[in-house]
């Protein structure tokens, strides 16, 4: 699928928030936060390996007024051998993660159209967080590569402090899309290669919570810090960013305390101005600095940060802390290194309340800056200061335990120069990028090989490579259900013939579709997909595609399968002659059967890989992992050269909704199974059609205008 060159070549896709090269907007929002510089620092510092020819951060193209032209930049280079690429997806301007759901499947598309324009495809894919993760399964899948994952925080852990946070579970997936998230999470985990974690924490308390939990494939590789740019002050080192402090403060000299974090109420910095508000001896010892974001006025921001920061100001006011705390409004990215030498040189010490914190990179940069730690005890800082004994852990809830750390870091000047000392030396030895880099490429080194992938050269003859747009469809409750529409969708099809070319993709196996299709004198297509994307052939030979047999195979158990769902009530298997070799295929009954969603787990739970497609209320089927009409149509999309978006697919039922999603023009028919595609009615480019059957086709060949210009729907 690849050339193979001397250095490999890593596509690193992270989806959301701003990223770009230089000037991170870090704390602009929650969703450009700490991931946002993990990925642009990785991506430079694999680029500098000898080993590696080329590495891309994939992330999602923004054009919007309100922010920088730089994220509306198609490419962006970082160096020679390293660029950010921007796809686009979606509507044009910002949007939150949890908007982005269904844009991902055209997210999927667009990166691979790019893909195809580069000179090789890449060897590894590496996704970040739930998003990326949806993508970089579907992507790695269908090239046949690795997938390595970094999930950076998870939807089970966040759904479970909201619920102890007294929202319910209608209100957390209103706002966070929980479910979709979750689902992604547990699909990466089943098909990713490896699992990269930040600490031993995220293994056993976030990771554990999954259905699909392995151990065996997580590794914990700790994210660097910049120890170029974050480093401790020299002695008559002069800090700008001391008059936005000192203005706040009546005895500027004092050591700061300083927290550093997004406007975010996990992040705790309520909690700590409270002890520092109730304890005369912090106040004596130290004032408080607090960088959280920026702002031009607070009322404009959104809810979540608005209330912290109102909240701030409240507890200042109400413990008259006015001349201890320093509270500015603005910082650069560029000037957080000066504001940790800054508390450095007063000999201050940097605090992270946090209720959980997933890594923790701020201390690692506080570290490297000279400063001592007080951290949480929940989550990566316990690694950190494990590795670099260099601070005090604490329960984030406990005011006076916060109070005590604190002292006895401020108070003890011996216990300060230690504790710096250790976290210079501790950086440098478990936390530096280059460690980092090296780690992560000796892991994947390690990997197998992974066959399939779209063959170098395709197996069609040449004819339908000048076929500039292509037409699939089901055929049961699409084509078939009534003659004369169907004959003339036919008529249709014949007179365009040297223009489309004509696929079908269908759950029948192969001889009953042939059957069913001469019955109704539906003409041989060129592409047929048979048993639910399982199987392709070509042309009126017939002629079968092996590469694609081969490919799907991937980590297939049908009989361990066929074993954990072997006992379970209104479950009954189909006819032998409705089984293949890649399905295995099941009736439904819903009054008596577990959940779609609980049979998906108990598979999942016995760490198997697999597609579970329930379709017509009636029928549930589970496929290897990288098989379904959707993934079928985008490897024959790839071989033969037709673009997605010159393709109108045609379904009604839950088996055709991966080839809906994303870039091709769809029309779900009138006689549609309702349920199972309701989430579609939203999407764009998905035209639901009044009529059924081939009438419904019929219909949406002329609302697309498909044989004139090609997707330009009638308004």
């Amino acid at each position: 699928m690849h050339s193979k060159t001397k250095g490999k070549y890593l596509l690193v896709i992270s989806i959301h928030g701003l990223i770009r090269g230089h000037d991170l907007e870090l704390g602009r929002d929650a969703d450009t936060g700490g991931q946002t510089k993990y990925v642009v620092d990785m991506t430079t510092a694999l680029a500098i390996r000898e080993d590696v020819e080329r590495v891309d951060l994939v992330t999602r193209r923004v054009v919007d007024d309100a922010i920088s032209e730089d994220y509306a930049q198609p490419l962006e280079q970082l160096s020679d051998k390293a660029h950010i690429v921007r796809i686009d997806a979606g509507p044009e301007e910002y949007i939150a993660k949890e908007q982005l759901w269904d844009h991902l499947d055209s997210f999927m598309d667009n990166l691979l159209h790019w893909l195809n324009e580069q000179n090789r495809m890449p060897d590894i894919v590496h996704s970040h967080y739930a998003d990326a993760g949806y993508v970089g399964v579907r992507l790695a899948n269908l090239l046949g590569i690795p997938l390595v994952h970094t999930g950076h925080s998870l939807g089970r852990d966040k759904r479970k402090r909201l619920l102890a946070r007294g929202l319910s579970r209608e209100e957390i997936e209103a706002t966070y899309n929980i479910a979709r998230r979750i689902e992604a999470e547990e699909e990466v985990l089943a098909n990713a290669s490896l699992v990269v974690t930040s600490t031993h924490n995220e293994i056993e308390e976030q990771y554990g919570l999954y259905n699909y939990y392995d151990p065996d494939r997580m590794a914990v590789i700790p994210p660097g810090t910049n120890l170029e740019q974050f480093h401790p002050p020299s002695q008559d080192e002069s800090i700008d960013f001391a008059k936005q402090v000192d203005r706040f403060l009546i005895k500027p000299d004092k050591p700061l305390i300083l927290a550093l974090s997004r406007p975010d109420e996990r992040k705790n910095i309520l909690t700590l101005i409270e002890a520092f508000g109730e304890s005369k001896a912090l106040q004596l010892a130290a004032n408080l600095l607090i960088v959280a974001g920026n702002r031009d006025d607070i009322r404009d921001l959104d809810s979540g940060a608005q209330s912290v920061l109102t909240n701030i100001l409240l507890l200042v006011d109400a413990y008259d802390l006015y001349g201890r705390v320093a509270f500015p409004k603005f910082h650069r990215a560029d000037e957080v290194p000066d504001i940790y030498r800054l508390v450095a040189l007063r000999r201050g010490v940097f605090i992270n309340p946090a209720l959980t914190e997933p890594f923790g990179l701020t201390l690692l940069e506080a570290a490297a800056s000279g400063l001592p730690l007080v951290a949480t005890e929940n989550g990566g800082p316990v690694d950190i200061i494990g590795n670099c004994h260099n601070g005090e852990l604490v329960d984030p809830l406990d005011r006076a335990a916060i109070t005590e750390a604190l002292l006895k870091l401020l108070r003890d000047r011996v216990a300060w120069s230690r504790a710096s000392r250790n976290g210079l030396q501790g950086v440098r030895k478990h936390y530096s990028w280059r460690a980092h880099a090296r780690s992560f490429l000796d892991k994947i080194a390690e990997l197998p090989e992974q066959a399939g992938g779209v063959p170098h050269k395709p197996l069609e003859p040449a004819r339908l490579r000048h076929r500039d747009r292509a037409l699939f469809t089901d055929l049961d409750q699409n084509l078939v259900g009534n003659p004369s529409a169907l004959m003339r969708f036919i008529e249709v099809m014949r007179a365009n013939r040297q223009r489309v070319i004509f696929g079908v993709a269908t759950g029948r196996r192969i001889d009953t579709a042939l059957a069913l299709m001469k019955k109704h004198n539906i003409p041989r297509p060129d592409v047929l997909i048979s048993s639910l994307g399982t199987r392709i052939h070509y042309s009126q030979a017939l002629d079968e595609d092996d590469y694609w047999a081969s490919h799907i195979d991937h980590n297939w158990n049908p009989k361990q399968i066929q074993s954990v769902l072997s006992d379970l009530p209104g479950m009954k298997l189909q006819p032998k002659v409705e089984q293949t070799s890649f399905k295995i295929s099941y009736y439904y009954d819903a009054q008596k059967a577990p959940t779609v969603e609980e049979v998906i787990s108990l598979i999942r739970k016995k760490e198997l890989t697999a597609n579970v497609i329930f379709s017509f209320g009636q029928y549930l089927d589970i496929l290897p992992s990288r098989a379904s009409k959707g993934q079928a149509l985008r490897y024959v999309s790839q071989l033969l050269e037709f673009p997605l978006e010159h393709t109108l697919v045609a379904g009604g039922s839950g088996a055709d909704e991966d080839m809906m999603r994303g870039n091709t023009l769809a029309v779900v028919v009138g006689n549609r199974h309702h349920e199972e595609l309701s989430g579609l009615v939203e999407q764009q480019r998905i035209y639901f059609a009044d009529k059924p059957h081939a009438e419904g086709i019929l219909e949406a060949i002329d609302h697309y205008r498909f044989f004139d210009d090609l997707g330009a729907p009638q308004t």
